[in-house]
């Protein structure tokens, strides 16, 4: 019986991290096409996703310590480790997870990367874009170009 809660925990959280998978995909696509209106909704949905994994992770580590006390191993053994001591069918099925975490894990991070790489560049050309208004050129009443002098600026000395 605790095999079976352990699977189930373990079959939900894989279901999330594909979900954060997806969500994070939706995010990336957000940020290079450019259409940036949605950005805040598609992080507070992987937000939310984390929220949801951060509890399944107390599931699962409640059901794993209940295997690992049936098994006769300390609390706290990894996932790698219940699947050498489980008896069969269990032990496949807890390695599959094992791999199915490692992967995801490898793929979330990779795109987890990717997005702050995306933002960090699309914050550099705001402030490019920024910077470069200051020297804004305007046309006077003829059409002549006309370049406006700066206004009075105030400098805090104490910087």
């Amino acid at each position: 019986m605790a095999y079976n809660r352990l699977s189930e925990v373990l079959w939900h959280e894989r279901n999330l991290l594909e979900l954060l998978l997806f969500k994070l995909e939706e995010e990336q696509l957000l940020l290079t096409s450019g259409k940036t209106r949605w950005l805040a909704h598609a992080t507070r949905e992987v937000e939310t996703v984390l929220s949801q994994i951060r509890d399944a992770e107390l599931g699962r580590a409640v059901e794993a310590a209940t295997v690992s006390a049936e098994l006769g191993l300390p609390d706290g053994v990894s996932l790698a480790d219940l699947a050498d001591h489980a008896p069969e069918p269990w032990s496949d099925l807890l390695r599959a997870h094992r791999e199915a975490f490692a992967s995801l894990t490898t793929q979330i991070s990779q795109l987890a990367d990717g997005n702050r790489e995306l933002l960090a560049m699309s914050h550099r050309a705001t402030q490019e874009t920024l910077a470069s208004l200051h020297d804004v050129h305007t046309y006077d009443g003829s059409g002549q170009s006309a370049a406006t002098e700066p206004a009075a600026r105030l400098v805090d000395r104490t910087l």
